[in-house]
């Protein structure tokens, strides 16, 4: 099946240090290819993954579930940590569970997490009713393109197949208990308003990972889509510096700005 424009895959070979993107449900590389580009101009290596069931057609993504996106995000890592010397993992929406997943699954690995409106748990009636309501129903209205910035659209599916939301919900139950785990320096950036993921979930994961090295900023001009709104240039910034930091070995949380929130002991 042929991959939508601008959905593909992305990589670039720079130096010693990798960070691997890790995009969000539904969604594509696309939402991530401006902040791969940023990085591989920074002269870091980057992988930007194209997960499975993603870029083509929903119907394609009906058949996929949690355990075939996340082989696809380890596979990538592995490629990663084979080739550099240390590698930092990043993501949006669940794209940035399942870098918490790697994080904790990985330890050492993972040299630090950047997460841009992470997603912890579907929230309302939709967790009651998809465990039936999948095998009713195909689909239901898309997730994409929760921008700010004027003009701006987001490449992925116009309807949510449920059973792969169904597959997501299982998924997020189980990282919630894993998140302890997570131990290593995380940059987290949430919208002040996103119509797609509950500000709970950043609030949940912080209080439930172990890292010490912890910083939160609120993106205040930007949606869901963080990555592709007002908000993106800060984005990069902020990852690169994060990324420079720690693969430099320099001690504490850097420059910040006044949207941070920086924790210097584990948070909950």
């Amino acid at each position: 099946m042929p991959v939508l424009p601008g959905a593909e895959p992305f990589r670039h070979d720079g130096g010693e240090i990798g960070v691997l993107l890790c995009h969000g449900f539904t969604g594509s590389p696309q939402s991530m290819r401006p902040w791969a580009e940023y990085l591989a101009g920074r002269g870091l290596t980057v992988s930007l993954p194209l997960l499975p069931g993603h870029g083509t057609r929903w119907e394609d993504m009906q058949v996929t579930g949690w355990q075939d996106w996340y082989a696809e995000v380890d596979r990538a890592l592995r490629e990663l940590t084979a080739r550099c010397e240390k590698v930092f993992v990043c993501g949006l929406s669940m794209g940035g569970a399942l870098a918490l997943r790697l994080a904790a699954k990985h330890g050492d690995a993972v040299s630090g997490l950047v997460l841009v409106n992470p997603v912890n748990k579907v929230h309302g009636a939709a967790a009651r009713v998809l465990p039936v309501v999948r095998h009713l129903v195909p689909a239901t209205k898309g997730l994409t393109s929760d921008i700010k910035k004027q003009g701006v659209l987001e490449t992925g599916y116009a309807k949510v197949p449920l059973h792969a939301a169904y597959s997501l919900a299982v998924f997020l139950r189980m990282l919630d208990g894993e998140l302890p785990q997570v131990t290593q320096p995380l940059l987290l950036l949430h919208s002040a308003v996103d119509h797609v993921v509950s500000p709970a979930d950043s609030a949940r994961i912080l209080a439930r990972v172990s890292s010490v090295d912890t910083t939160e900023v609120v993106l205040e001009d930007s949606y869901h889509v963080a990555t592709l709104d007002n908000d993106a240039e800060r984005i990069f910034e902020r990852s690169a510096a994060f990324v420079e930091r720690l693969a430099s070995g320099a001690r504490g949380a850097g420059p910040g700005d006044p949207g941070d929130r920086e924790g210097t002991a584990p948070v909950g």
